[in-house]
């Protein structure tokens, strides 16, 4: 029994640590990072993403920057039976493109990546049905991923430990009315 508790106590000593060596967008401005974008690509070792990979779509995220320094996000996910929206506020956590959204299980999302104006690399390290594992998305600003930020995107996810195998770059979908909402 020992020897469990002190597996689970080192697992989690060495996910905090893991977790501390991501770093966030030197300077990061919520008002710059509000807007639409679309989610292009998405990498992740969850068992629930890795079996529907293959079936997802791009979806989009209405983001608006709140005076506290939080997001609230209008995420739209395209589906067999329509469009699936969800309203999250992502709270600032520390420092400025730090957050956790307790609403979606995300434990840990940092913005590590953006210019802003076409791309951004998002950390996400989540809680989905009681297991923990760690995803990367590409958000772009319009519906095609330019090359530099498919290259900030590849160069990022094997530095969290994803590989190749477990990406996958998201077809267009008509499904939703592409983000037009803003975030409440």
């Amino acid at each position: 029994m020992m020897s469990v508790l002190l597996g689970w106590v080192l697992a989690l000593l060495w996910v905090s640590a893991a977790q501390a060596e991501v770093l966030v967008q030197p300077d990061f401005d919520a008002k710059k990072f509000s807007g639409l974008w679309f989610v292009v690509s998405m990498v992740s070792d969850c068992k629930v993403f890795l079996g529907k990979k293959d079936h997802l779509l791009m979806s989009t995220r209405a983001v608006t920057a709140t005076a506290e320094g939080n997001l609230r996000v209008h995420m739209e996910f395209p589906g067999a039976e329509g469009c699936h929206q969800v309203d999250a506020e992502y709270l600032k956590v520390g420092s400025e493109g730090h957050f956790r959204v307790p609403v979606l299980g995300y434990l840990d999302v940092r913005v590590v990546d953006t210019d802003y104006s076409a791309f951004a690399v998002v950390y996400i390290y989540k809680e989905l049905e009681g297991a923990l594992s760690t995803m990367v998305q590409l958000y772009s600003r319009t519906q095609e991923a330019s090359p530099q930020a498919l290259k900030a995107f590849r160069d990022f996810y094997p530095t969290v430990g994803l590989p190749d195998d477990m990406m996958v770059l998201l077809p267009k979908s008509g499904a939703c009315s592409a983000g037009a909402k803003e975030a409440p």
